[in-house]
């Protein structure tokens, strides 16, 4: 049995006011599906969504995150991004190419 994979991402609500995120999704097998924090998202095309909550039908814009930190959907947002902790050194590093930590 192989492992399920995984990526950091970015994803944000359909709204300015809604916070953005950078953290570690899991994709389904068919890559259809993802789920982030118990949350599952189904592929899906709308104007500036390209997700929905399956359970509540939410639209969320959950893309790979970007080299130049302009992570929210609109980036002129002075809104922050949060990162989750478990991948902040990563997004840090591996994205972004900064040196973290000590």
């Amino acid at each position: 049995m192989s492992a399920k994979r995984t990526r950091i991402y970015r994803a944000q609500g359909g709204s300015l006011e809604r916070p953005a995120r950078i953290g570690r999704v899991t994709f389904s097998k068919t890559g259809r599906t993802v789920e982030y924090c118990g949350q599952k998202f189904q592929k899906g095309k709308g104007y500036k969504w390209n997700y929905l909550d399956i359970e509540t039908g939410d639209h969320y814009w959950i893309s790979g995150p970007r080299k130049d930190g302009q992570d929210r959907l609109y980036p002129q947002s002075s809104l922050p991004v949060e990162i989750d902790e478990d991948v902040r050194q990563e997004y840090w590093s591996n994205i972004r190419g900064l040196v973290v930590g000590g």
